[in-house]
């Protein structure tokens, strides 16, 4: 067979292999255009999702400062609540005195005198007292300030302004541990931008199809808890 038969036959042979050289060309950049547009929207969603994460987590910061704030104004009014009643405590305790003087040494006049000045809130308590007969009865209350009755002015006030500020500081650490949540949230969100970056940097598909799943399945793990956690509009 002369040379121009054998030309003849490997030409198409190689225009087959060449067409399929162009074929898998083809196929390779379409895998990777695939895999560069999945990329991109997946850092497009993620680069917002992380940025509504970090605006959660000032809200909720800028809300336990405000629950902070409050707690500490509830404590420093109940303080000056029971420094209030302990004022009222020691005058009833005081006067409380005088007359027990007065009753030891038989001085009805001043023991008179001073239980005519008995404090309104003092009085009921101290009559209470009395008719429990302390000085005959072994059970008796040791005294009037032992009794339910009595009720210094502030100390009502003081028992309601803490309670306030437990739940003012118990709303702040809920609010803390809320922002801190949101802080882990944008550190996932951040993997997730990570590995979609990276995602176009391998030079085989199959490693970064892998890359991209990842990266998927952190951003639908992350999008789960941002759904269920608590927010700020």
């Amino acid at each position: 067979m002369s040379d121009e038969g054998w030309a003849a036959e490997e030409r198409p042979a190689e225009q087959r292999s060449a067409e399929q050289r162009e074929t898998g060309k083809r196929e390779t950049d379409g895998r990777s255009s695939l895999v560069e547009h999945i990329a991109v929207a997946l850092l497009a969603i993620t680069a917002v999702l992380t940025a509504w994460s970090g605006f959660e987590s000032s809200k909720w910061g800028g809300e336990m400062s405000i629950s902070f704030s409050r707690a500490s104004t509830q404590r420093i009014e109940a303080t000056r609540e029971a420094t209030k009643a302990e004022a009222a405590r020691a005058v009833d305790l005081q006067v409380f005195g005088i007359w027990l003087q007065a009753t030891a040494e038989d001085d009805r006049a001043l023991a008179e005198f001073a239980r005519a000045r008995f404090t309104e809130h003092f009085a009921p308590a101290f009559d209470e007292w009395l008719a429990a007969r302390p000085l005959r009865n072994p059970d008796a209350p040791r005294s009037p300030f032992a009794l339910d009755s009595y009720v210094p002015p502030g100390q009502v006030e003081a028992a309601e302004a803490d309670a306030r500020a437990d739940e003012y500081f118990a709303d702040a650490l809920a609010d803390n541990r809320r922002g801190d949540n949101y802080t882990l949230l944008t550190v996932l969100f951040a993997l997730v931008l990570f590995f979609g970056a990276l995602a176009n940097r391998f030079g085989s598909p199959r490693k970064s199809w892998l890359i991209l799943a990842g990266a998927g399945v952190l951003l639908v793990v992350g999008v789960g808890f941002l759904i269920a956690f608590p927010k700020i509009i």
